[in-house]
């Protein structure tokens, strides 16, 4: 009787768990939003911004995945689980998943890539992010940057933007080809701009629809002719963007360039910033600039991303023009120098501090502003961070695309910090060692466990 009776009461017991546990299981699942995210990287917690993008979406979004079987099932996964966050969030977006392959009338719609594509529209307004640009080298080998929360909270925010604004790279004067800023070019386009080239020998004036226009890495001079259309340019709504590139005489060669910026009142020393101190990471030409105080670095400073530069000409502001006050946003240690000998550091790559270098802490980068209190130029030392090969390292990208949405006033600029990732991890296995594994996990533990258990169950009854 009393074994009955003890066997009656763990019956009941066990399932009273097994009810309890399916009543909290059909709780926890209608509770909308509710989730604890356990990830190392918190790879499913949208960020502030996203969320509050997602609460202010007020318009119904269809977001389209086209991919194929050239497509990493890895990447496809993180993606997927990206968008799978926004919808829950937000009753108004809708998704599907499309195979250009094998539906290649839905991919005809749309500039598809066979890695993946991701397309945002709302309307007639339509965003593409292609699934290579979401993933960025990280910092050592087999790292990797998840950036798909940026691009794909950047889409959103620009679906209310009518119209792109047109914005030209001088060439001509070796200028960094926009061939080799395909990252920066990308993510200027993700941001509502039309990118083009410009060759003023070519189109003998900057056109009338240019909001803005990037001289980039000149190694030589522009034309006298050059100066006088960018100065006609510059003195009505023009916008400049100017990054120095590197000439050994730019003391004597760079007559023009100086004057374009010797108009906002800032003074190339004509000196490259070194940075005495070494390390296994970077040389004395690399420098890590400090931040100034502005909207431009205060996110890269509160996610503590750096900024790295090479070859970086120095500058002063200490003539100021009353029209256009100055700020600067990037300066080296007082231990910095500027090296006056670029003849040697050329055809040398060292360099001995004298009496005739630049003392520091340096300027390296400069943003100006008009009488109004407009934005107006922003005039850095040095080009190299633009590069593709540097600028997904560190916070070289968040301070391109941060200078650029302060020049042109963006007040819905999305900067979310990348996810660090790990690259997967593939085991090489034989077919044996294969069948091992499943075999051991699918019959043999699940046997022994039953064995175990029969095995404690007949020595209560026995006992």
């Amino acid at each position: 009787m009393n074994k009955w009776i003890r066997g009656t009461n763990a019956t009941v017991l066990s399932l009273a768990v097994i009810g309890i546990f399916i009543v909290l299981t059909i709780f926890l699942s209608s509770v909308k939003g509710l989730q604890v995210d356990l990830t190392q990287n918190k790879k499913f917690t949208l960020s502030d911004q996203t969320t509050q993008t997602l609460q202010a979406l007020d318009k119904d979004v269809h977001i389209i995945s086209l991919t194929s079987d050239q497509t990493d099932p890895y990447i496809k996964r993180q993606v997927i689980d990206l968008v799978q966050e926004y919808k829950k969030r937000n009753g108004k977006i809708t998704f599907d998943e499309y195979d250009i392959i094998k539906q290649p009338a839905i991919a005809k719609q749309y500039e598809t890539d066979p890695s993946g594509t991701l397309v945002v529209e709302s309307g007639t307004q339509k965003k593409t992010i292609y699934y290579y640009d979401m993933f960025l080298p990280g910092q050592q080998q087999g790292q990797y940057k998840f950036s798909g929360e940026e691009k794909l909270t950047q889409a959103l925010v620009n679906l209310n933007s009518k119209e792109k604004s047109k914005v030209y790279f001088l060439s001509g004067h070796n200028e960094i080809p926009l061939s080799s800023m395909n990252m920066w070019k990308s993510g200027l386009e993700g941001e509502n701009y039309e990118v083009k080239d410009l060759n003023l020998l070519r189109e003998g004036k900057i056109p009338d629809d240019a909001s803005m226009l990037f001289i980039i890495g000149p190694e030589s001079d522009v034309s006298d002719k050059e100066a006088e259309l960018i100065k006609t340019y510059l003195n009505g709504k023009g916008k400049l963007y100017l990054a120095l590139g590197f000439n050994k005489d730019m003391a004597s060669n760079w007559k023009n360039i100086d004057a374009i910026m010797a108009a906002y009142g800032i003074k190339d020393q004509h000196a490259v910033a070194i940075e005495p101190k070494q390390s296994m990471l970077y040389d004395p030409l690399t420098i890590i600039p400090e931040y100034g105080n502005h909207n431009i670095t205060s996110k890269l400073q509160q996610y503590n991303l750096l900024t790295m530069m090479t070859l970086a000409v120095s500058l002063n502001a200490d003539q100021p023009v009353a029209d256009f006050p100055v700020t600067s946003i990037l300066k080296t240690t007082e231990q910095a120098y500027g090296e006056t000998d670029l003849k040697t550091l050329a055809n040398s790559s060292r360099s001995v501090k004298d009496a005739n270098d630049v003392k520091g802490p340096l300027n390296l980068g400069y943003v100006v502003e008009d009488k109004d209190k407009k934005p107006k130029a922003v005039v850095l030392g040095g080009s190299t961070l633009f590069d593709d090969r540097v600028i997904a390292q560190q916070g070289n990208r968040d301070f391109a695309l941060n200078t650029v949405g302060w020049l042109q006033e963006q007040q819905n600029q999305v900067t979310i910090r990348p996810r660090e990732g790990d690259a997967i991890q593939t085991a090489m296995l034989t077919a044996g060692q294969g069948n091992m594994i499943f075999y051991g996990t699918v019959l043999v533990f699940p046997f022994l466990f039953l064995i175990a258990g029969g095995v404690v169950w007949w020595r209560r009854r026995k006992g």
